[in-house]
């Protein structure tokens, strides 16, 4: 790659194994209605006006069907969800159960008929990593932690099917617009639940606000234009490669940064997921490359 696009990638590896942090800083003052709001409504407001400086709201609307499932996958769902998850389960171990967005994407594709056949070497990914998670759910999780534990699930589920939305029906949508008309309806959505609480949430410490207006503009506005600057540098499979190195990032801060606890779960679950997601997505030389808009799988983490 060229020296920008390891400079991008870079960024981005970091940048998005940031927002666990941010979300677990934020969950503890501020509620999960209230985090979604604002991280949407931040986004919308600095992403939105491109879109309509470059004409291609009207594009992207002509597609308003699919572009909402999308949205309804890639951010209204998963992100409350999130949010609700880490009120209770570490940024570290929250951000390792969310490497299992690829696995379940293999698998999705493959049924949807998008994937070249799951090899021995992709199940062998699939299979370890299979048993890094196995290790993190037995070895880190408690009975009593089921729900949020469902909740990351849902999130896994979200991340890793709306990709095939957006290659399958939004393959002429531009993605900064694409992700800025989702914002915008997802701000919208949580707007009557969240702006009853901006008074109390007003009131929260400077600590969480600040992580509220770092998750908008650094980790949702930024971080679109940055990963579509990405795709367009290295094309679409090299940029996914980020996915494998989010989960290291979210581990070290949260260790670091919260005092989170380096279990004995996240030293065996850590290395195994990031083999299998290595191994699990490893496309056959047969394969023709996939299509740019594919990419959007991780462009709301």
């Amino acid at each position: 790659m060229s020296r920008r696009g390891w400079a991008l990638f870079l960024a981005m590896a970091v940048i998005w194994g940031v927002p666990y942090l941010l979300i677990k800083v934020a969950v503890g003052e501020v509620s999960p209605v209230v985090v979604v709001f604002a991280r949407c409504a931040i986004g919308a407001a600095l992403l939105l006006p491109w879109t309509l400086r470059a004409g291609h709201l009207r594009t992207a609307l002509r597609h308003w069907r699919w572009l909402l499932a999308f949205t309804v996958l890639e951010m209204t769902a998963p992100w409350l969800l999130l949010s609700y998850a880490e009120q209770s389960l570490s940024s570290s171990l929250t951000g390792l159960l969310v490497a299992g967005v690829p696995f379940v994407a293999a698998v999705a594709a493959r049924v949807a008929g998008e994937e070249d056949r799951l090899t021995p070497v992709r199940l062998l990914g699939l299979g370890i990593g299979v048993l890094g998670i196995t290790a993190l759910l037995g070895l880190d999780v408690e009975g009593a932690h089921l729900w949020p534990v469902l909740a990351v699930a849902g999130v896994v589920v979200g991340y890793a099917t709306a990709p095939m939305v957006v290659s399958r029906k939004l393959p002429g949508v531009p993605g900064v617009a694409a992700a800025s008309v989702a914002l915008t309806v997802t701000a919208l959505v949580y707007a009557p639940f969240a702006v009853p609480q901006l008074g109390g949430a007003a009131e929260a410490s400077g600590e969480a606000l600040l992580a509220l207006l770092a998750l908008g503009v650094v980790c949702t506005a930024l971080a679109l234009a940055l990963f579509f600057s990405l795709i367009r540098e290295v094309g679409p499979q090299r940029a996914l490669v980020i996915t494998f190195v989010n989960p290291v990032v979210a581990v070290l801060l949260g260790v670091l940064l919260l005092d989170e606890p380096f279990t004995l779960g996240i030293t065996l679950g850590l290395p195994l997921v990031l083999v299998g997601c290595v191994l699990a997505t490893s496309r056959s030389g047969a394969a023709a490359p996939a299509p740019a808009g594919e990419a959007l799988d991780a462009a709301a983490r």
